[in-house]
């Protein structure tokens, strides 16, 4: 994976799209750039924390473990997804491991940079707040699925979710971006669960699998089956 320019890469992340060139330049010098193979531990539960990371390609399982080895992924983070600002700013040691995915090309931005932009820039100040408040949408949405609804109701919810933007209804057609034990547990249900429930929506006719390529072959029927929206 070659090396690319920090500068160029910093700029074309919505993140410090409010900095000046300076302030680009001055950031970029408290980045480093790390290039990870598969399965690469980028960082463990109690390491310290001195900056946050933002993938550029590739992508990244943010997991926790338990002390007989079992894992629960929290997050899957992809290209210009970041993650760690939240220790980052606690200033506490990491409560997660990262784990890549894939070869991965990412950024780790130094605390004390983040920090003196932030106090000279109240733009990307707000910037970093609206990135945590985006986070925090998103456990508490995570929460509400885990609490609320059967695994059934969360496969389907993932694969609505994934189908982007557009008509609500209708066939579409998605790749899962991992494998699908990783998947099984961001949605808190074992692999085998998994693989049980895509088998009773292909057997109700509302899903076509094959291998890593899931078919939904009616939304609004989907949607009706396991009422979600």
């Amino acid at each position: 994976m070659s090396r690319y320019d920090t500068p160029t890469l910093l700029r074309q992340l919505p993140l410090f799209s409010a900095l000046s060139e300076e302030e680009i330049q001055r950031v970029s010098a408290a980045t480093a750039q790390l290039r990870v193979s598969s399965g690469a531990r980028l960082f463990s539960r109690g390491d310290p924390c001195n900056g946050f990371h933002v993938v550029i390609k590739g992508r990244v399982k943010l997991l926790l473990e338990t002390s007989d080895g079992a894992e629960k992924v929290m997050e899957i983070c992809g290209p210009g997804q970041s993650f760690g600002e939240a220790v980052m700013f606690l200033q506490k040691p990491y409560f997660f491991a990262a784990e890549a995915l894939e070869a991965s090309l990412l950024l780790h931005i130094g605390r004390g940079a983040v920090m003196n932009e932030i106090d000279n820039n109240p733009e990307f100040a707000r910037q970093m707040l609206a990135a945590l408040s985006k986070r925090l949408h998103q456990l508490v949405c995570d929460l509400e699925a885990f609490t609320l609804r059967d695994g059934t109701q969360r496969v389907a919810a993932y694969l609505l979710q994934e189908r982007g933007e557009g008509e609500r209804s209708g066939s579409f057609e998605i790749r899962l971006p991992v494998s699908k034990g990783v998947l099984a547990s961001k949605l808190n249900i074992t692999r085998e669960h998994f693989s049980r429930i895509l088998n009773e929506l292909s057997n109700a006719g509302l899903v076509h699998v094959q291998g890593p390529v899931i078919r939904v072959l009616d939304a609004v029927k989907l949607r009706q089956h396991v009422g979600v929206g």
